[in-house]
């Protein structure tokens, strides 16, 4: 008997706006080409190149052009596509990519713009996965966390059992769930069957499988119908599906993991060893540049990003604080957002 089609499942509908203003709205951190002079969209689709039988591309139509020319860039063709006039989060987006397979198929979910390393490790958690999803199980993945870290959700796990699922956290609720020992960070990736997550949508949230069975008949190219993508109830597939399902198991990843969400993030991740294209520190003070023109000063804990058409000077480890700066940004200048 055949095995089943592994197919990957690229979502890359985000806008990066933490990384703003080297991530814009054309060109979206997923797509900054920043790590070993490729982007974290590039990694993503080699990453998975040898574990699955082909992709399949949620994305939008301001985002197809750039995708398309990225993956032709690393030698690989990606024609499944679902291209979203408008976003609806992930339970909607899943839900296209699963009606738009065989039921049968195994989609490996996963985001792209996380940056992975320890690549056997990564092989031998999908292997798990998917012999789990064959069994018929939501599979998520968690990633064993190395900081009381606040910007993720958690998942309680004992062995391959979920007990819970826990939203962000206070410093104080992390600081527990890390001494507690059996709390993984959720990593958003998933592994299913197409037919047991259609199922488990259509059982506890009928109103997004309904709606989304409707926009998928609108279909055309690729490009769902905006009206029909509009009526779906936006949702995640973390609220939707996963912390309701009897059906899931967690994978505990022993792969480094980061979601590079951040400057500090970026930051981190540059000071552990890695190319990051146009990163600097500065003097040999806890001050950083992205920058490709050499930046001076002797003030500490700063990081400075400098584009063709705007500086930002942000505190170190303070910066999420470009959310304000990007809002504001938006409301006077909205071209410098584009």
């Amino acid at each position: 008997m055949n095995r089943n089609n592994i197919v990957n499942v690229i979502l890359s509908g985000g806008s990066g706006t933490r990384l703003w203003p080297l991530s814009r709205a054309s060109k979206p951190k997923q797509f900054l080409q920043m790590f070993n002079d490729l982007s974290l969209f590039q990694h993503t689709v080699k990453r998975n190149q040898f574990i699955i039988d082909d992709y399949l591309l949620i994305t939008n139509s301001t985002q197809i052009i750039e995708a398309q020319k990225q993956v032709k860039e690393i030698g690989v063709n990606i024609s499944k596509k679902v291209i979203e006039p408008i976003g609806r989060n992930t339970a909607p987006a899943i839900a296209l990519a699963a009606l738009s397979l065989g039921k049968d198929a195994i989609m490996i979910v996963t985001p792209s713009d996380h940056m992975i390393a320890d690549e056997e490790l990564y092989r031998v958690s999908m292997k798990r996965a998917i012999e789990l999803a064959n069994n018929d199980f939501l599979v998520t993945f968690g990633i064993q966390p190395t900081e009381p870290n606040t910007g993720f959700g958690y998942i309680e796990y004992e062995k391959e059992n979920v007990i819970s699922f826990r939203e962000k956290p206070d410093l104080k609720t992390a600081e527990e769930f890390l001494k507690k020992g059996n709390f993984n960070w959720n990593s958003g990736m998933f592994c299913f069957k197409a037919s047991v997550f259609l199922e488990e949508l259509k059982m506890y949230n009928p109103k997004i499988y309904e709606a989304s069975i409707r926009a998928f008949e609108s279909i055309e190219n690729g490009e769902v119908a905006f009206e029909a993508m509009k009526q779906i109830p936006s949702d995640s597939i973390d609220y939707a599906v996963m912390e309701k399902s009897k059906r899931i198991k967690t994978v505990s990843a022993d792969f480094y993991w980061t979601d590079l969400g951040t400057f500090d993030a970026i930051i981190n991740y540059f000071e552990e060893g890695n190319d990051v294209v146009n990163l600097h520190r500065v003097l040999n003070k806890s001050t950083y540049s992205f920058s490709d023109k050499k930046i001076f000063t002797n003030v500490d804990d700063l990081i400075i990003v400098n584009t063709m058409d705007s500086i930002v000077i942000l505190k170190k480890n303070n910066s999420n604080d470009i959310k304000s700066i990007y809002n504001k940004v938006k409301e006077d200048y909205p071209e410098l957002i584009e």
